[in-house]
């Protein structure tokens, strides 16, 4: 059971030493006596039961006698419904938090508690790529070196960036590279999901559930079971069922819609957000406990453009990638250096899934004129180009669109750009003073500090 308590990873080189919260169970009697258990997960149960994380065969404890459970507070006890009752420090408990040396009674069995930090130094990965995802940069590479630990363990990933920074192919990456491999890999997209329907969508529902249930429906969790549970766009999950959420990821059971008794699941969740959802909390628009139980192992990946000296890197393996797509004998173009600095030039608000499309229609362009090199790309007028420039903020955007792009993509595109000429014209205006730019805007200080933060903007 570890929990992250250093700078979330990937916003520079300070965030390489790790703090991880763990804690043991050592044997004090019984069959196992002198023996350590690390608790492992975000739920650990105690048992008689072979499906326990510690199996304890003794005539005393219960087949489910009790679990340990982290949260934000620490690492909390909880009986259920044992027949002799778990005891903590000899006092009848039906849950209280751990603290170091307790004892806990599990029938005849005691087990001493041994929280203890450790400490963790994450270099930079040697190899400039995880999955398929690719990047020299310091602040990939520092990712990289993170999930190569990591991604072995159990513990809940939440990952932030930019709309098109690839925060899908970090998790399927991690899937592929952890234990569960052979297990489901199930995607949920939060934000594409009607908000009647979302609670069906994770848990299912039984037949006659509700109008238009027509028969029985497994949801995400019962489909991820021995694998991975990709919760996308976690941040737009409503208030209202966020509790049932967070029930779900603290006792790992899960109950459907209309439903009368409890599956248990075995899961590890992966959550994404282009939102800051440390920002939503302080709103009161997401749960602190639920993000907390996301938040284990917080990632941030950089916009395309703080990291500019990848593009070549990342477009090449598009080309390659998308020439493969085409065709299973098609050969990749080449780039021009017109077209790298013109990729270095853009400022790529839809980042690289942006890219990718970009590539593609000037891929299907070149090949039609039988040419094997890029020159041309066709990139659109970058509505951050000019951000800087306050007199260009009042200026129409273009009036074309992508058309393989949905409307809640094209929409967060421009709504982030927006958000970034917004706040550099607001701060050329005051000179880089965030207090007196924020007090002509109306705006909160410390929400205008992080908006600047986000778009990689200076203010004082």
């Amino acid at each position: 059971m570890t929990a992250v308590t250093q700078a979330d990873v990937g916003r520079g080189a300070h965030s390489r030493v790790l703090t991880l919260s763990r804690c043991g169970l050592l044997s004090l009697n019984g069959p196992r006596k002198g023996e350590e258990v690390i608790v492992e997960g975000d739920c650990f149960r105690i048992g008689k039961s072979p499906d326990s994380d510690l199996v304890l065969a003794d005539a005393t404890v219960s087949r489910e006698h009790c679990e340990i459970v982290r949260d934000n507070k620490g690492f909390l006890l909880r009986d259920l419904g044992s027949t002799n009752g778990t005891l903590l420090d000899g006092g009848e408990i039906r849950e209280g938090y751990l603290r170091p040396g307790a004892v806990i009674s599990v029938g005849r069995v005691e087990l001493k508690v041994r929280p203890y930090a450790e400490r963790v130094d994450v270099m930079p990965s040697e190899r400039s790529a995880f999955g398929e995802m690719v990047g020299s940069d310091p602040a990939m590479r520092e990712i990289f070196g993170l999930l190569e630990r990591l991604a072995k363990t159990s513990a809940n990933l939440l990952v932030g960036g930019e709309t098109g920074t690839g925060k899908d192919l970090l998790a399927r990456a991690v899937h592929v590279a952890s234990s569960r491999s052979a297990g489901p890999f199930i995607v949920v997209d939060c934000g594409a999901v009607v908000g009647t329907l979302i609670e069906s969508e994770l848990f299912g529902h039984e037949k006659g559930a509700f109008t238009g249930a027509s028969e029985t429906r497994k949801g995400a969790f019962e489909l991820a079971n021995k694998g991975t549970l990709f919760l996308d766009e976690i941040g737009e999950l409503p208030l209202s069922l966020q509790p049932k959420l967070l029930r779900a990821l603290e006792s790992r059971r899960i109950r459907r819609v209309g439903g009368q008794s409890e599956l248990a699941v075995d899961i590890r969740v992966i959550a994404a957000s282009n939102r800051n959802l440390q920002l939503e909390v302080e709103r009161g628009k997401f749960r602190e406990d639920l993000y907390f139980r996301l938040a284990v192992v917080p990632i941030h990946l950089p916009a395309l453009r703080q990291r500019r000296d990848d593009i070549p890197l990342i477009a090449r393996k598009l080309l390659v990638k998308i020439a493969s797509e085409s065709a299973p004998d098609a050969q990749a173009l080449c780039l021009g250096e017109a077209a790298l600095s013109a990729l270095r030039a853009h400022d790529w608000p839809g980042n690289v899934r942006e890219l990718r499309n970009v590539l593609e229609r000037a891929a299907l362009m070149a090949r039609a004129a039988g040419e094997t090199e890029l020159r041309a790309l066709g990139l659109p007028i970058a509505p951050t180009a000019t951000a800087t420039d306050p007199t260009t903020v009042g200026a129409e955007p273009p009036n074309e669109f992508d058309p393989q792009s949905s409307y809640r993509l094209t929409r967060e595109r421009w709504e982030a750009a927006f958000e970034q000429r917004y706040v550099s014209w607001l701060l050329a205006r005051h000179g880089g003073n965030i207090t007196q730019a924020a007090r002509a805007a109306d705006m909160d200080r410390k929400y205008l500090h992080k908006l600047a933060k986000k778009h990689d903007l200076r203010g004082e």
